[in-house]
């Protein structure tokens, strides 16, 4: 083995030896229990050199794993070579899970360690359950990387800012009541919540320490009796101080926060997340705790009109930069000088045209040809491809503005669409536009919603391992819940003003990847005397579909109706923004498509 990483396993091994740790389980989260983390906390990154969202990292004494999901298997085989870790696929039949493997590899009376402040309650919890049937013992107080990790990076101190209320359409005092109605209803006294986007969406709050998402390292915690923020202090300038101070919210050292929540009366009864907040944060309570989902999570996904028209207004604004990034590309392909680096960087450069907009709401996926197979693909020095006149790219993309959070993806042909690629494109096309037109009564939950987006595929006896919609927050997380579009059950049912991602998928390893996404908005639809009420979708996102690559006699008469629809919207929107040259190829992209 010769890759970098190696002496960190070693280092890692040595430490376990040091304490008599038998395995340990490394996450790749952060005591947020963020999907995108800081530098700080990338401590399984540091071990294995994975760098996906979703892994995690098993260590025994003479094997290492890393389970993750469909969406990094191919991203896993290529950044685990030499690493010494065996790449595990989550969710595939025969596969062992994290605790299959541990029964496998330990002896009884074996130690399995974790660091508490990675590990949500429940987790933890389910963990040393499972050591317990298996004659293991369990230590959560095991933190390698604060001491092996010489070379850590230090905690980011950039400057947290406001979010203006002319934006968010809702004040933080009136966000803090509106909780704690919620907490009240619980049975409890307080809230005590670790998740960065409920921090921020609360205190209207952002910041730049997590890439691709604005959100400030803190904690919150919402009372009666007081409100404070839990955060390293010299982030907050004096403006925000004073918004926070007029608003009822008190700041506390970052790092005081387990000494805080020690203290709390043993009377009162904190509202606490299990699924969020750390085992080592909730081993530090004493006081009574209420066990429950975070009221924030319902409260955030459910869009006010000031948000839902600010979204509006970015997606025309992401609109016009993405009409100038395709453009530019289909100028550049044919002239063999352009890679998928370059598209990312340009297409940053004419978001970047906006006063609005901040920064990329996730690192653009430009995959071009067999690339765009992988579901997650980063370009970099070593993998990047030339784009050239011919093939299919996919482009997965979205902006960070301050009137709302965009993420879009479109496949196009670049010339020469072979018939398998017309013949996928149109399958993932029929099953977008089925769940974009699709009515549907209150209390429907994304489960029931997916089969919609998968019924062409499975016809053909095809599928995405991914799932099919997500939340998307506002000028916040591009991921967030609590509803979503997938085959797993999830309890969160569609409300109106919540916002969700639809795009379905097809990838053919080595060959060529396809997916179209855009934002949905959920609005009422039809009322019924004798079957209630209905909801459905809005399309908030504004970009044409690539008509080269849809076979017509694949649509019914009303799916071609409604792919003109969408491009006459498109068209509308868009064109008042753009130049003679610009509003001349968009008519085209958007022009009636007939059999």
């Amino acid at each position: 083995m010769s890759k970098a990483t190696v002496k960190n396993l070693e280092a890692l091994r040595e430490a376990m030896s040091n304490v008599g740790v038998s395995a340990v389980i490394i996450p790749g989260t952060d005591p947020h229990q963020s999907e995108c983390i800081c530098d700080y906390w990338k401590f399984r990154d540091w071990v294995c050199g994975f760098t996906g969202t979703n892994g995690t990292a098993v260590v025994t004494m003479d094997k290492a794993g890393l389970w993750t999901d469909s969406r990094y298997f191919l991203q896993a085989d290529e950044e685990l070579k030499d690493s010494g870790f065996t790449l595990h696929k989550e969710e595939v039949p025969g596969e062992a899970t994290v605790e299959e493997w541990l029964q496998q590899e330990l002896e009884d009376d074996s130690l399995v360690a974790v660091d508490g402040r990675l590990f949500p309650i429940v987790r933890a919890n389910a963990l040393e359950e499972f050591c317990g049937r298996n004659g293991f013992r369990f230590a959560a107080d095991f933190t390698p990387a604060d001491t092996i990790w010489t070379d850590r990076p230090a905690r980011t101190m950039d400057k947290a800012f406001i979010h203006d209320d002319k934006f968010t359409g809702e004040s933080a005092e009136n966000k803090i009541k509106r909780v704690l109605e919620q907490v009240d209803a619980l049975g409890a006294d307080a809230l005590f919540t670790p998740a960065l986007d409920e921090v921020a969406w609360i205190f209207n709050i952002r910041g730049n320490d997590v890439d691709s998402t604005p959100v400030v390292i803190s904690y919150a915690y919402i009372s009666h009796d007081e409100n404070v923020l839990f955060v390293d202090e010299e982030k907050i300038t004096d403006e925000a101080k004073d918004y926070l101070k007029k608003s009822g919210v008190k700041i506390k050292n970052y790092d005081d926060v387990e000494h805080f929540l020690e203290h709390i009366s043993t009377t009162s009864n904190v509202l606490v997340d299990p699924n969020w907040v750390s085992d080592t944060l909730g081993r530090a309570m004493l006081c009574g705790k209420v066990y429950a989902n975070s009221p924030i999570a319902l409260l955030k996904a459910v869009k006010n009109d000031v948000q839902i028209n600010g979204v509006r207004k970015a997606m025309e604004t992401d609109g016009v930069a993405l009409v100038k990034l395709f453009m530019w590309i289909e100028k550049m392909a044919p002239t063999d000088t352009i890679n998928e680096i370059d598209v990312w960087t340009k297409g940053k450069e004419f978001r970047g045209e906006s006063d609005l907009y901040r920064e990329d709401s996730f690192p653009m996926i430009a995959g071009y040809k067999e690339h765009g197979a992988i579901v997650h693909y980063q370009a970099d020095e070593q993998s990047v491809a030339d784009i050239h006149g011919e093939g299919l790219l996919l482009v997965d993309s979205g902006g960070q503005y301050l009137n709302g959070t965009t993420d879009i993806t479109r496949t196009i042909s670049l010339g020469n669409p072979t018939a398998d690629e017309i013949h996928d494109f149109t399958l993932v096309l029929k099953g977008h536009l089925a769940l974009g037109r699709a009515q549907f009564p209150v209390g429907t939950r994304g489960s029931q919603l997916d089969a919609l987006a998968r019924i062409y595929q499975w016809e053909e006896g095809m599928s995405y391992m991914h799932g099919t919609g997500h939340g998307v927050g506002f000028f916040l997380g591009c991921h967030e819940g609590p509803q979503n579009i997938r085959l797993n059950e999830n309890p969160a049912t569609f409300r109106p003003g919540m916002i969700t991602s639809n795009e379905p998928g097809i990838y053919k390893a080595g060959k060529y990847g396809i997916r179209t996404e855009n934002l949905v908005l959920c609005v009422p639809g039809v009322h019924s005397d004798e079957f209630g009420d209905f909801l459905k979708f809005e399309t908030l996102t504004l970009f044409p579909y690539d008509t080269k690559l849809i076979d017509l006699s694949m649509l019914t008469d009303g799916e071609i109706a409604q792919v003109n629809a969408y491009h006459k919207m498109v068209r509308e929107r868009l064109t008042p923004y753009l130049n003679d040259e610009q509003a001349a190829w968009l008519a085209d992209k958007t022009k009636e498509i007939h059999r």
